[in-house]
């Protein structure tokens, strides 16, 4: 018979910047412009997590730091003939395609952000790019609009892609993903 261990692996910040991040982000997607508070407010606490997670990407717990899952081409490529034959590795911490995601998720929240902050900046002057005013013509602002909402709708989808992958990862390596990322802990077989 085999023995199973619960093993921690995301620590309490990682967890609590996961979840409060995916609701901001629901929360400023769903209300848009109708209710341009809790939408900025939203996207304020975002991008003051997305600044933390570099900082823990960093400074972190070993599976918080970008170094556990910075994985080469090759690793990729070999996890997702593994996903296909129906046979992932285990990984105690984030997966090789689920490394890519994160990176993805946290490049394309960044830019969401400071699109955000420069289109409320530009229409409002105010900071932090009312400096850039003078240069700033109409068209730009609406180009800067246009790619903010593009941006948020890319990261919707990839939203959905992790989701995915999440589920599919628990069925395939019998964990379940989701419950991990909200006790910290992990099962592995001893």
């Amino acid at each position: 018979m085999n023995n199973i261990k619960r093993i921690r692996v995301w620590d309490p910040l990682v967890r609590i910047f996961h979840w409060v991040l995916a609701v901001c982000f629901l929360i400023a997607y769903v209300v848009e412009d109708d209710r341009l508070n809790l939408h900025l407010l939203a996207g304020s606490i975002m991008f003051g997590l997305i600044i933390f997670r570099l900082i823990w990407g960093i400074m972190g717990t070993e599976h918080s730091r970008f170094a556990d899952f910075i994985c080469s081409f090759k690793q990729i490529i070999q996890h997702l003939r593994d996903l296909v034959s129906l046979r992932p590795a285990h990984h105690m911490g984030h997966t090789p395609v689920g490394g890519v995601m994160i990176f993805v998720l946290l490049a394309g929240l960044l830019m969401l952000s400071l699109s955000g902050a420069m289109l409320y900046s530009f229409e409002n002057s105010s900071i932090p790019f009312a400096f850039l005013m003078t240069e700033v013509t109409p068209d730009t602002i609406l180009l800067i609009e246009n790619s903010h909402e593009l941006i948020a709708d890319i990261l919707a989808l990839f939203v959905l892609f992790h989701v995915a992958g999440v589920l599919v990862e628990s069925v395939l390596q019998k964990q379940n993903l989701i419950r991990a990322m909200i006790t910290g802990y992990k099962k592995e077989k001893i």
